[in-house]
């Protein structure tokens, strides 16, 4: 939280935006005033005018900056807008009042359309903020309810919500049915049938059915506050490049200062030019070499690449994370709810009599029924009875569910416990535990009279990322508890190169070490405690949105949707960010380049330098802008 001195510094910040922007555009239209007016001393005036309204922040932040870096730092740090400010000043000691104007102009309206860019990036992405829930209707002791702050509710809390209310925060549903707008969480377009037992996230829209729900997470541990401090990461942390290009400045800026003051003293004795002509010509330089367009080259394109993303349901801690997908060599992925859907489901069914089948059907359904575990979920799914058959059933450890009907005794157990299996039995057995299927046997009076396959079916779009990543040369692993025949089939579904199995959570960790020393820059993907490890040692850690809060806290990427089809997209937003900045970074240095040339040539005056140079840093803007775009 911030502290209220934080808070005013804010504010401040704000207020002083503000009066800047209205300032420059007070100048701005001075100047343009100014055009239509003769040469003379009202024309130098106005252009005077405007350069300290219109150039008002700039003049301020390139002085203050400085000098407040400059004490912080030990060491001169001067800023690409004080090399502004004194080209600027230097126009005006020459009599150029109009070229100064002129340069401040546009320098500040290059400034303003970045910080118009990175501000459009970053409200893409903190609009989630207006969905932060403040109320909720609290259910009393005595059944009232009574509105209060969302920061009061203790997990245990019932809460109401009413039709077209918004979910104050994480709970499950205890009385009632209705549908929920879910998109701020994950995304999607389409309400949600939710009803009692269902879980509901805060922030999401009720739709228009009353329920209850039971507080399961305090405030500050829902999803949605979840997603809202990976917005706060993303914005401050910055690519390496955009990092780089920062650090530099100050030396680039003394270097070009140092420059201009031996180009001006140096000239006359050397070209045998006035000092007068040595000055203008400093002046050119100054504009010609400042950073300008390079300064702008990484941090708004990042920005871009992060808010599309956001907005397509894939939340990055920092433009470095974003950054770094370029470079991967190897891409580990968690089996079990990463790669796969997470729960098992019924492959394969064979009766050993298809005249009975009908009735072992009834007979299966009516004792998984009562069964607690996933494996019996999947039967009853798959399995459909025409008849409801009442009997009892006892869970007898080591040997599975046991009934008695119609004085028959009936067994569903793990293939093990079984006597005189058949060879028949015996082979589709083995024939599904090579495909990494788990396998079920059932009995009457101690003779099999069927067999159920089942197995966590790989994820639908697992397949395509799979294949995508192996387009771009990036190795695939995945890593697995489960046996070694399970694994190696589920990899073998999905052509992944490398499978790790029987590994202990503990051992994932040092698999990712061993990935990133043999292959290089290594990503890790997973939803589980146990992938937690792993997705810190990784170089970028990536969970699944519906995965545990702590894979989400530790990952540098979360994907909302858990749709694994997110993560190629952002690879590709990734090597577009990547090509855009190299465009950027080649395209203003060789701006400057030509610049100075061409001063050095005595072909570039004051006027031409400004707005080639101020023009330089617009292209590189708009060029940055174009990753907001969806990409095809």
């Amino acid at each position: 939280m911030r502290t209220m001195r934080e808070k005013q510094e804010v504010e401040r910040k704000k207020e002083h935006g503000n009066v800047s922007v209205v300032l420059f555009f007070i100048g701005l239209s001075v100047f343009i005033l100014a055009i239509f007016i003769p040469e003379g001393f009202i024309k130098n005036i106005l252009s005077v005018f405007t350069i300290f309204t219109a150039g008002y922040h700039i003049i301020i932040d390139g002085i203050k900056s400085t000098v407040t870096e400059s004490i912080d730092k030990k060491r001169f740090m001067p800023n690409v807008h004080l090399l502004m400010a004194l080209a600027t000043v230097g126009a005006c000691i020459l009599g150029n009042y109009r070229e100064g104007a002129l340069l401040i102009v546009i320098f500040a309206g290059a400034h303003y359309l970045e910080e118009y860019v990175e501000g459009k990036s970053k409200r893409e992405i903190t609009n989630l903020l207006k969905m932060n829930p403040t109320e909720a209707r609290l259910i009393k002791a005595d059944g009232t309810t009574e509105v209060v702050d969302v920061s009061v509710l203790k997990i245990g809390d019932k809460v109401k919500v009413l039709n077209g209310d918004q979910i104050p925060t994480d709970g499950m549903i205890l009385s009632g049915a209705t549908s929920i707008n879910e998109s701020s969480i994950n995304g999607e377009s389409m309400p949600a049938d939710k009803t009692v037992g269902d879980y509901v996230f805060g922030s999401t829209i009720n739709g228009n059915g009353t329920i209850e729900i039971e507080v399961t997470k305090a405030s500050t541990d829902t999803v949605f506050a979840k997603i809202m401090q990976l917005v706060s990461q993303s914005q401050s942390n910055l690519s390496k490049r955009a990092t780089r290009i920062k650090q530099f400045e100050p030396t680039y800026v003394t270097i070009a200062l140092l420059s201009v003051t031996l180009y001006i003293i140096l000239a006359p004795i050397i070209f045998s030019v006035t000092y007068n002509y040595s000055f203008y010509k400093g002046m050119v330089f100054l504009v010609a070499v400042s950073p300008c367009a390079l300064a702008a080259s990484a941090i708004p394109a990042t920005l871009s690449g992060i808010s599309n993303l956001a907005k397509r349901g894939v939340l990055f801690k920092g433009g470095s994370f974003l950054a770094s997908l370029v470079d991967l060599k190897a891409i580990a992925f968690d089996k079990t709810g990463t790669l796969t859907e997470g729960k098992p489901k019924v492959t394969n069914v064979y009766f050993v009599d298809d005249s009975k089948a009908e009735f072992y059907t009834n007979l299966i359904v009516a004792m998984e029924k009562q069964a607690n575990h996933p494996l019996a979920d999947a039967i009853v799914d798959a399995l459909e009875p025409t008849e409801i058959l009442e009997l009892e059933i006892e869970n007898q450890i080591g040997k599975g569910l046991v009934a008695v009907y119609k004085e028959k005794n009936y067994i569903i157990g793990k293939p093990s416990i079984f006597e005189n299996v058949s060879e028949l039995l015996k082979d589709l057995t083995l024939t599904y535990a090579n495909e990494g299927k788990t396998v079920v046997y059932i009995s009457e009076d101690d003779e099999i009279i069927a067999m159920i396959a089942m197995m966590d079916l790989p994820n639908e779009n697992a397949k395509k990322v799979i294949e995508y990543f192996q387009t771009q040369g990036v190795v695939t692993a995945m890593i697995t508890g489960d046996a070694q025949k399970t694994g190696e089939a589920v990899a073998k579904n999905l052509k992944i190169d490398q499978v790790f199995a029987n590994v202990l959570p503990e051992n994932k960790s040092k698999i990712i070490e061993n990935l990133m020393v043999k292959e290089g820059s290594t990503a890790m993907v997973g939803d589980g405690v146990n992938d937690a490890p792993a997705l810190v040692k990784a170089d970028v850690g990536i969970a699944m949105g519906d995965g545990t809060d702590i894979a989400i806290d530790v990952a540098d990427v979360v994907l909302m949707k858990n749709d694994l089809t997110k993560l190629s997209y952002a690879h590709k937003v990734s090597k577009k960010l990547d090509k855009l900045i190299t465009q950027n970074i080649i395209f203003s240095m060789l701006v400057v380049l030509f610049l100075v040339v061409m001063n050095i040539f005595n072909s570039m005056n004051l006027p031409l330098g400004i707005l080639i140079h101020e023009g330089s840093t617009l292209i590189v803007l708009i060029n940055s802008i174009r990753l907001l775009k969806p990409l095809s």
